[in-house]
């Protein structure tokens, strides 16, 4: 499928097999209330909230992996505050906890919207997308765990010495 922009920000979306052509006469640019297409559009803020909980709540009942990263980051903060780390270094224990989550949210995000375009059928690309998200989460988790033990370690360290 290939998607063309004309001058006066239109889409054109022409299948590859060339039989169909779809012109969108509509502008890309839309204010929520013209999106009649969107499942839902957030009205306020309280309700663009309501829809990230449930994109959360989603990932942690059906994502084992979601989970694990959810009680690795709670062992982790734990852990920093019984050894009583500085807000800094608290704070780099947060912030890599919350990006691995983050990214397994975006992962699971990818592998949805894969699944939703390809199906049950197998397609290269689909894997390359899907084994990509999952490489992103795996790497942040290694430097994650790496940041924890730079932390952690010295601290623990120095309470068996002392």
């Amino acid at each position: 499928m290939q998607i063309k922009l004309n001058e006066s920000a239109n889409t054109t979306i022409v299948q590859s097999d060339m039989t169909t052509k779809m012109s969108i006469s509509q502008p890309l640019e839309r204010s929520p209330q013209q999106r009649t297409k969107a499942w839902r559009v957030a009205t306020s803020i309280g309700v663009s909230f309501k829809y990230a909980a449930a994109g959360v709540t989603y990932a942690f009942n059906t994502q084992r992996n979601f989970r694990i990263h959810c009680v690795m980051g709670t062992i982790a903060i734990t852990i920093g505050a019984l050894l009583h780390l500085t807000g800094v270094e608290m704070a780099v224990i947060c912030i890599v906890s919350g990006l691995v989550l983050t990214l397994e949210l975006l992962n699971t995000a990818i592998e949805s919207v894969v699944d939703l375009t390809v199906g049950q059928t197998y397609h290269e690309l689909a894997k390359i997308a899907k084994d990509c998200a999952a490489g992103a989460v795996l790497i942040s988790a290694f430097a994650s765990v790496l940041v924890g033990l730079c932390l952690v370690v010295p601290k623990a360290l120095l309470l068996f010495v002392h």
